[in-house]
């Protein structure tokens, strides 16, 4: 079963556009949603979320259409924006009381065990908590009422090497049963790497590609070879850039010759996207 379904998703705005942007994650994995700020990020996410209303495409959630059901599919999601900027005067406590009453199936016992299990204090105020706490807040709220989707924009932003690595440990913890789903939207990617099964990337409000993590990166190779050698590859080249060495540039692995004296390597994410994104010498 489909946990979340996007299919051609259409917003114009007057100087950005997302174009059918379309990808799909399954029930009980983690989709990380990549690109640069600007690319359509969290336009995407917000139209799936009925937050933005989009000019054509369908959004649809545990196989129901999301602006048909909304308010019944809004108790199966659990969403957060990497912080908490609200009430922030508020006890944990006393903003819990105000949230939970619009969630049928809020549990306080499930609650109660996630404020342990992440060392939070009922009785700190929200402007109190460090970035990390808050994300640990919103992920308690979202799993006490029983979401099966979560999504989650940039929820590692601002978080220290440790804390990250903590969250990232929670994610895959959360998925292990296979009931819970996640879209992690985020520019870090070497969470991604950690963590991951999906990887959809968004460039310039278009989805470039979304597939398992293996094969998304499988995809591309990373090329170095002297600065003469480059008219013999330029063309097929995603992007590239020249230095003291000579050249580097990503390509597409079906459009590497191996019998080109050059080497060739597996790019990370990280590579993958600043060549995608770099505008001179683009071939996309």
């Amino acid at each position: 079963m489909l946990a979340l379904e996007v299919n051609k998703l259409n917003k114009k705005f007057e100087h950005f556009q997302l174009q059918d942007v379309s990808f799909q994650l399954e029930k009980g994995y983690i989709m990380g949603f990549i690109g640069a700020n600007g690319a359509g990020k969290t336009t995407t996410i917000k139209s799936i979320l009925n937050l933005l209303r989009t000019d054509s495409g369908e959004i649809r959630i545990l196989g129901k259409e999301m602006r048909t059901h909304e308010i019944e599919l809004k108790q199966e999601i659990g969403f957060a924006f990497g912080d908490v900027n609200f009430y922030t005067r508020s006890k944990i406590r006393s903003l819990t009381s105000v949230i939970k009453k619009f969630y049928q199936h809020w549990d306080d016992e499930t609650y109660y065990s996630y404020l342990k299990k992440f060392n939070l204090n009922e009785d700190k105020k929200i402007a109190e908590l460090s970035t990390g706490m808050k994300v640990k807040y919103n992920l308690a709220i979202a799993l006490s009422h029983g979401a099966k989707l979560l999504i989650l924009d940039e929820p590692t932003s601002g978080l220290d090497p440790v804390a990250r690595d903590n969250l990232l440990d929670i994610f895959q913890e959360l998925v292990e049963e296979g009931e819970i789903s996640i879209l992690f939207s985020t520019h870090i990617t070497t969470d991604l790497e950690k963590c991951a099964d999906y990887i959809t990337y968004i460039d310039n409000g278009r989805i470039i590609k979304s597939s398992d993590k293996e094969d998304f990166i499988d995809t591309y190779r990373l090329v170095n070879g002297k600065e003469e050698q480059l008219h013999l590859i330029k063309d097929r080249l995603i992007s590239y850039k020249k230095n003291s060495f000579g050249f580097t540039g990503l390509i597409h692995t079906k459009d590497f010759d191996s019998s080109l004296d050059v080497k060739s390597t597996v790019p990370n994410l990280e590579e993958i996207m600043i060549y995608f994104s770099k505008k001179e010498g683009a071939h996309v």
